[in-house]
């Protein structure tokens, strides 16, 4: 066949210096060609996959697969027919099926708990009841032993079960006799109710009796036992027989406190910065009511309730005291100064002492809390800092003591 290529001034792609295209083998594919076996790796490169490229190491392989055995039902037994024969024919007939009733190799079969594979319940024994995981056949219970009496001693009997306490009544929030008694006393306290041990009820009776004579409307007493107290109080609290639960007394002011001092000759304000513990609180409180304070004012945010212990060590003087809570101590010292008050502090490392300064008619003194003292910005709004003169080897006074020496200086 002569090719026709039209002249452009190259040389043709199929010309002599590259290797021409061979026409394709005729050993195989064709029906009636020779089979003539080309030389090892003489196959050519690029020969299409239905085209047969045989070498030495070709061959070899294919001699060892001819002499294997071919499995039935797999791939190569189907294959491993006469050649020529086409899928399905001799091959096809020679597969067998798998027999789904035999059990895999490796795979656990359906065998009653306790005996082995394949074995009869019956040869191993079995349980008259359900047997249980992890124990033996001869496994058997353990007897219940019951006490026996030995010689005169009675066999113990079972307690009874204990009745279930009834409530004893609204949560008490004060006690202590003088606590108690000046809060039974006071009008303008709303009781819940009032709990006295057989004891303390003979030595409360006067005062139930002076609150029906003052006409004030109180609700009957309840007496109940040492363990009902501790119930309502907790097992620390001392007290002394008697409790209250009392509705707290109504908010008071700034505003309110000036006015109780605003016709006295001599007025002393207490502003307590920070003192937090209700033992210290207390007992300050008593000091003012006993001295003759006007008031008391305290941080809302850092200052406990007036109950409980507080109203305990008060000894009754939160009854009669009137206790301001502010949230700005620093502008309720602006407003006490405007009314005509001169802010004393007292600080141990202060260095004057209370004698050496002019006591003024109307005195706010202000305690700062133990350890700390006073912030520094409520230490800038005082007028005078003062230390009380002490003596070593003890420099320094708890704050409730040093707010009763300072409350009988400046009110004596």
């Amino acid at each position: 066949m002569t090719i026709l290529m039209k002249h452009t001034g190259k040389p043709p792609k199929n010309s002599s210096n590259r290797t021409p295209i061979r026409a394709k083998s005729a050993s195989k594919g064709k029906a009636g060609g020779p089979k003539t076996a080309p030389k090892s790796g003489s196959g050519p490169k690029g020969a299409p996959r239905g085209e047969e490229r045989t070498g030495r190491h070709t061959a070899q392989r294919e001699a060892r697969k001819d002499t294997r055995p071919a499995k039935a039902g797999t791939k190569a037994g189907v294959k491993s027919g006469a050649k020529g024969q086409g899928r399905g024919e001799e091959s096809r007939s020679e597969f067998r099926p798998k027999d789904q009733t035999k059990p895999r190799s490796g795979a656990r079969t359906e065998a009653p708990r306790g005996t082995s594979r394949g074995e009869p319940r019956a040869e191993r024994g079995s349980f008259d009841k359900k047997p249980h995981q992890g124990k033996s056949p001869d496994y058997k219970p353990r007897e219940v032993r019951f006490e026996k009496p030995r010689g005169d001693k009675p066999i113990r009997e079972p307690r009874a079960p204990r009745e279930p306490r009834q409530s004893l009544g609204p949560r008490a929030n004060m006690f202590g006799l003088h606590a108690v008694r000046e809060a039974w006393l006071n009008p303008k306290r709303y009781i819940h109710a009032l709990y006295l041990s057989e004891s303390t009820e003979a030595t409360f009776a006067p005062v139930l009796e002076l609150a029906i004579s003052r006409g004030l409307e109180r609700p009957e007493p309840r007496v109940i036992a040492k363990d009902d107290f501790e119930r309502l109080l907790g097992r620390d609290a001392v007290h002394q027989g008697i409790a209250l639960s009392a509705a707290p007394l109504e908010e008071t002011f700034i505003q309110d406190i000036l006015s109780i001092g605003a016709n006295k000759e001599r007025s002393v304000i207490l502003i307590l910065d920070q003192v937090t513990d209700p033992h210290n609180v207390g007992a300050i409180l008593r000091s003012a009511c006993a001295f003759g304070a006007d008031g008391v004012v305290m941080q809302r945010r850092h200052a406990p309730e007036i109950e409980g212990v507080l109203a305990k060590t008060a000894s009754g003087a939160a009854d009669h005291i009137p206790v301001a809570y502010e949230t700005n101590l620093s502008r309720t010292l602006e407003t006490l100064k405007e009314a005509g008050y001169v802010a004393i502090g007292l600080d141990e490392h202060a260095d004057q002492t209370l004698a050496e300064i002019d006591i003024p008619q109307k005195s706010v003194l202000v305690l700062g809390a133990e350890g700390d003292g006073m912030r520094r910005l409520i230490r800038e709004h005082c007028d005078a800092l003062i230390t009380l003169p002490t003596k070593k080897p003890i420099n320094s006074l708890n704050v409730s003591n040093a707010a009763a020496v300072a409350l009988y200086a400046l009110l004596n």
